[in-house]
């Protein structure tokens, strides 16, 4: 049995997608999926369902959404439930392996490890699975309370950590050329995101385009002042300055 939580959330089959079909009932599977192999309180799963506003009978509604899962879950083949009753509420039960956000953490994992040892060729090729993994909208829009909100958001900067390091190894590999348009796009994307501009501001200067490279500069510090009223990094400033000094030391040579 394996588990997604990184689009809509649904349960794998052997190859088939299984979807819940109601509202109340994905959100108590994101939220029990969202904290794997962790109790979940019942007042918990009720705040997520209903904010402020739960009904008189909430805890029973939590419990008939319970009963229909499990029943879910045995329509697929598993004799005996995954979702646990534990106080003070319920947790499911996942294996290593079957939930695809522990896949994409794995990946994410590997990546970094990778990039630290100047493995950047293994690195891409590890960050750009765990990208390609989580590409989706998180839990299907189902943001509602405090679990799912929280993983979604934690989901997010993942993935802007996924990317900004891919991108990293991408320009020590020496392929500024091929990463300029999806930095452009992470640019627009994510204007306050700095590691964006300074990665950018790189690659354009290494293809020889110095006037682009410095007009992103200019842009990224005049939203930078306007929105916060900081100015660039430390990086950012040294790779502009760098390029105001024609530093040969920009150019990058690819890595092993």
């Amino acid at each position: 049995m394996r588990y997604s939580i990184l689009g809509k959330p649904h349960v794998l089959h052997g190859d088939e997608p299984v979807f819940v079909s109601a509202r109340k009932k994905e959100i108590v599977l994101a939220s029990l999926l969202a904290r794997a192999n962790h109790v979940v309180s019942l007042e918990e799963l009720i705040s997520e369902i209903w904010g402020g506003n739960s009904p008189l009978r909430a805890t029973t509604a939590v419990h008939v959404r319970i009963c229909e899962l499990r029943k879910l879950l045995r329509s697929c083949g598993m004799a005996e439930s995954p979702i646990v009753t534990r106080s003070p509420g319920y947790f499911i039960h996942v294996e290593p392996g079957e939930l695809d956000v522990h896949v994409f953490s794995r990946l994410a994992e590997e990546g970094r490890a990778a990039a630290r040892a100047g493995a950047h060729h293994e690195a891409v090729e590890k960050l750009r699975a765990a990208l390609e993994l989580s590409q989706e909208t998180a839990l299907g829009g189902l943001r509602s309370g405090p679990i799912i909100n929280g993983f979604v958001n934690w989901l997010d900067q993942a993935r802007l950590d996924c990317t900004e390091q891919w991108m990293e190894s991408e320009l020590t590999l020496g392929r500024h050329r091929e990463a300029v348009g999806r930095l452009y796009s992470l640019f627009g994307q994510h204007p306050l995101h700095e590691a964006f501009h300074r990665q950018l501001i790189l690659a354009l200067y290494r293809c020889d385009r110095r006037a682009d490279a410095l007009h992103v500069y200019q842009v990224a510090r005049g939203v930078l002042r306007k929105e916060l009223g900081l100015e660039p990094c430390l990086a950012t400033r040294r790779v502009h300055h760098a390029i105001l000094t024609a530093d040969d030391h920009l150019y990058a040579r690819a890595s092993a």
